[in-house]
């Protein structure tokens, strides 16, 4: 059984109820009370949180894996320590393995193996979308979701048929699953490394249009519609595609959005230089585009801030420009650096904690993104002021390519809890 906590003089930040209380929190696996507590159980352990902020366990729903095929990239081991120091309590793991997560037994796999390896932090597997991600055969939807499969998707490979993927949407409604969709015109996006635009052309580079994205998200929108299916426009850049999004929201479609974090702080500026370890799929976009995402953000229009945890191993990250991969580390720096949009004024901290707790709960359907009686005590202790720079070599993950290396953050975890045990401690 797991021995109480009683966290004490805390601001509580519970998204559900949209603002900061003083109070406590009380809990063993389960949250068992919240608010004014004055007293414990025998034995319990009490924390005075000297006015810092209790918060949900933050739900990250893009997380790459490397286990099995690519553990020198990252294991399940190494991600759950990199998780539970960013006080990520549950991460979605996309499928791009080798074998690709497109099989129940696979599903199954990183259920148990998961669990067994990540120190606590709880690994939901994403499904692949079609065979092999290649885009033509869909998977069997309903067994992998009766294993337990978190959504599906095609990962960063987009799937150009219109006719696969109204089929995938239309057999997903038979199971209520969400259907993950990165919304990138493969023909316009290829050879494409860095946003198109002025500085693209300065730097002899070749760009991706926003149109890219925006074309294919209209597509995707308009099948959700036509099909009833409940779709997630992953990773959006560009304001370009929020309109679109925003009418299908209106008329009724069951539409939503994800945004990774790095496009809400960072705009293409970061890749001047040829700062390789700013090189990101979809790629940073203009300030404007920058600020039309937190706008969205802000009103709820876009609904979950991931990390887009994409670990790439030094000798992949430094090289020319255009032969680098793709990819950032995001783990342990998705809360602090989202936390810039509070500290800029920009998005307001109930909102900003929601499109990382309870948003992707919903989406998701699990208990956990709260702080209420009888959810599950995945919680997290935040000093939201404590700055900090950041120093890429220190990073739990086995990959240290982060954009944000020798950049200074503010927001740091002191102690995360799952299940009411703690499983990271500053």
């Amino acid at each position: 059984m797991t021995r109480p906590t009683l966290i004490t003089n805390a601001k509580l930040i519970d998204p559900a109820k949209n603002k900061v209380e003083d109070g406590a929190i009380l809990f063993d696996d389960k949250i068992l009370d919240v608010g004014a507590i004055t007293s414990a159980p025998d034995g319990a352990e009490i924390i005075d949180a000297g006015g810092n902020h209790v918060a949900p366990g933050l739900i990250d729903m893009r997380v790459t894996i490397g286990e099995p095929g690519a553990e020198h990239k990252e294991t399940f081991k190494s991600a759950g320590r990199a998780a539970a120091a960013g006080g990520v309590t549950t991460m979605v793991m996309m499928p791009n393995t080798e074998p690709v997560l497109d099989d129940q037994s696979l599903i199954d796999f990183v259920l148990r193996r998961g669990v067994d390896r990540s120190g606590g932090v709880h690994i939901l597997p994403a499904a692949a979308l079609t065979k092999h991600l290649d885009g033509e055969l869909m998977t069997e939807i309903g067994l992998m979701a009766e294993a337990g499969a978190a959504y599906f998707t095609n990962g960063d490979k987009p799937i150009v048929s219109s006719r696969v993927l109204r089929r995938a949407l239309s057999y997903a409604t038979s199971f209520d699953a969400l259907i993950a969709h990165r919304p990138q015109d493969p023909y316009l996006a290829e050879g494409g490394v860095m946003h198109e635009g002025e500085l693209a052309a300065r730097l002899g580079l070749p760009g991706i249009p926003a149109a890219a994205e925006a074309i294919m998200a209209e597509r995707d929108l308009l099948l959700a519609e036509l099909t009833g299916g409940k779709l997630l426009l992953d990773m959006l850049s560009s304001a370009q595609t929020l309109p679109a999004l925003k009418r299908a929201k209106q008329k009724g479609v069951k539409a939503f959005a994800s945004v990774n974090v790095h496009h809400l702080v960072l705009n293409e500026q970061d890749v001047d230089g040829y700062r390789t370890f700013a090189k990101l799929s979809p790629p940073l976009r203009s300030e404007d585009d920058r600020k039309a995402l937190v706008g969205a953000v802000s009103d709820g229009l876009i609904d979950v801030i991931v990390s887009g945890h994409d670990p790439q191993q030094a000798e992949d990250k430094r090289l020319p420009f255009e032969e680098a991969a793709f990819g950032a580390v995001g783990l342990e720096t998705l809360l602090a650096a989202a936390l810039t949009l509070h500290h800029n004024g920009d998005v307001q901290l109930n909102t900003l904690i929601r499109a990382m707790t309870q948003r992707p709960a919903e989406l998701l359907r699990l208990p956990a993104g709260r702080l209420a009686k009888g959810a599950p005590a995945d919680i997290i202790l935040i000093d939201i002021g404590a700055p900090f720079r950041l120093d890429s070599d220190k990073l739990r993950s086995k990959s240290n390519n982060s954009p944000f290396d020798e950049k200074t953050l503010q927001g740091a975890v002191k102690r995360t809890f799952i299940g009411g045990k703690t499983v990271f401690a500053a």
